[in-house]
């Protein structure tokens, strides 16, 4: 009866509902800027059963969670913000976090006007996509090939 329980409760980890019926690894990954790689790397680390069902948490178990995720002792690489341009430093970013440092990277991009930051002011793509048969401003307009009028006979 307590696994029911369990299962059917929603559990509210740093700010984001989870389904209580979901495993830890996955729904760790509804978080946004917690990769898989990141879900089970704090799985091994704090020694949660990555199959366990959420629901089945207990409060300290989510309370370490959070504070793991603010403070993570994870190795470098799995860091969503490496190297930081203003203090040099690897972070995890999670949530509005991470939307707020990609629209202001994106906004100083196009102040000192990087290739980048033209290409994002102009809407178009700035990772070397091809750029002939997407991306068209005019859709509506229509492209392809036209025919010719034949000149009527009289």
């Amino acid at each position: 009866m307590a696994e029911q329980k369990a299962e059917e409760k929603i559990v509210r980890i740093l700010s984001k509902d989870i389904e209580g019926k979901m495993r830890v690894y996955a729904g760790l990954t509804k978080i946004k800027g917690i990769s898989w790689a990141v879900s089970n790397a704090i799985c091994k680390k704090l020694g949660i059963d990555k199959r366990r069902k959420i629901g089945s948490l207990t409060e300290e178990e989510i309370k370490k969670i959070t504070e793991f995720v603010k403070k993570p002792s994870i190795p470098s690489f799995l860091f969503n913000r490496t190297r930081d341009p203003e203090t040099g430093e690897n972070k995890l970013l999670i949530g509005s976090d991470l939307d707020l440092r990609k629209e202001f990277d994106i906004k100083r991009l196009k102040k000192i006007k990087s290739y980048r930051g033209l290409r994002h002011s102009l809407g178009l793509p700035c990772r070397g996509q091809r750029t002939k048969s997407n991306f068209r401003k005019n859709r509506k307009k229509g492209g392809g090939i036209k025919k010719k009028n034949k000149p009527k006979k009289e």
